[in-house]
């Protein structure tokens, strides 16, 4: 979720740059986003955004403990993919017509910052609070298939829409549902902050943002 909606990326580059500023250090873009990855994917690493508890790459320690909520309020108002307004009229035009439920790998704490800048879209949300667990693993997916079927959900019923391949389109397809990928890096080489994927899985619908997704099933919104 936090990939498909919120510029993350930058929202930590901006976070960490100006801590790293008062310690007259610049950094670069990549250099931040591959010490994320391999802080970020270490098996003993806190979950989403406490990442920075420890230390990412030689320097002081204390980066990591300012940077951990900086970084979430500095995600929450760094615009969303694409327009920001544009993102949030996306979303909200999607609400009006599909119940939208968020999954995410961050933090219940985390995601209540994503989920006003988005402006309170979803009928419902799971979080790594709520499951135990993160994506790609498939329990998490299990607790919200569960819960939804619950509700009376049909697993047919469901769009699983994200920009993720590591964590969300090849579970998704693995376990039967329909796919959109957001391709929201389709102008920008390698994946970012995210885990390359053992293989691109091939989606139902492909789109490079939800904008395009509202605009392709509500044509009032284009």
């Amino acid at each position: 979720m936090v990939g498909t909606l919120i510029d993350f990326e930058s929202g930590l580059m901006d976070s960490l740059s100006a801590i790293a500023a008062e310690h007259g250090t610049r950094l670069a873009r990549e250099d931040v986003l591959k010490a994320y990855r391999a802080e970020r994917y270490r098996p003993d690493v806190q979950r989403f955004p406490t990442t920075w508890s420890g230390s990412i790459w030689p320097s002081p320690r204390s980066w990591a403990c300012r940077g951990t909520r900086s970084w979430a309020g500095a995600c929450a108002t760094t615009p969303p993919a694409g327009s920001p307004c544009g993102l949030v009229a996306a979303m909200q035009a999607l609400s009006h017509r599909y119940k939208l439920v968020a999954m995410t790998n961050a933090q219940r704490w985390a995601f209540a910052h994503f989920d006003a800048t988005l402006g309170h879209p979803f009928h419902a949300s799971f979080t790594t609070d709520d499951t135990g667990t993160e994506k790609p693993d498939p329990a998490f997916f299990h607790h919200v298939l569960t819960a939804l079927e619950a509700q009376g959900v049909a697993r047919d019923d469901i769009l699983h829409v994200a920009q993720s391949q590591h964590h969300d389109m090849g579970v998704a397809r693995d376990l039967g549902l329909n796919t959109c990928w957001i391709q929201r890096r389709h102008d920008q080489p390698g994946w970012g902050g995210t885990i390359a994927p053992a293989a691109v899985t091939v989606p139902d619908y492909h789109f490079t943002a939800m904008a395009e997704l509202a605009a392709a099933v509500e044509p009032a919104f284009a």
